[in-house]
């Protein structure tokens, strides 16, 4: 079975971080698709990580 993982992507700083991982194509796509899980958030804790990091975004790929 083919499994995803979720990976934060940060604009400026060129780097990126795996955030969840063993998850479904369904549960990835939904995961992205949540408008809570980028920089255009509104949550204090999304907030919080755009003012540390600048505009960042998560994306999923498959696992290796």
């Amino acid at each position: 079975m083919t499994t995803y993982k979720i990976v934060r992507y940060y604009a400026n700083k060129g780097r990126r971080r795996t955030i969840r991982g063993g998850l479904t194509l369904e549960q990835a796509r939904a995961w992205c698709a949540n408008p809570d899980t980028s920089s255009k958030s509104t949550m204090p804790q999304a907030r919080r990580i755009t003012r540390l990091n600048g505009p960042w975004f998560d994306g999923y790929t498959v696992e290796q």
